[in-house]
């Protein structure tokens, strides 16, 4: 069985990936890193598992789509 994917919050994430928030905020809105969502009223993390895909290839990584899993 799969562990559930953690949710990680800024300062890890930077700690992570070496880069700062303007940077990750640049990154975002460019669209090349991961986005964030919403954990509470106040409250925003990234997904753990996008962010090790994210270490593992900052050139390579996109979004996982819809229909990522089909394979034609």
């Amino acid at each position: 069985m799969r562990e559930p994917d953690r949710i990680i919050r800024m300062k890890t994430v930077q700690a992570r990936t070496g880069l700062s928030k303007s940077t990750i905020y640049r990154k975002m809105a460019e669209g090349t890193f991961p986005a964030r969502h919403k954990i509470s009223m106040n409250g925003t993390g990234w997904k753990e598992s996008d962010i090790n895909r994210w270490v593992a290839d900052p050139a390579g990584w996109r979004s996982r789509g819809e229909f990522d899993f089909l394979e034609f």
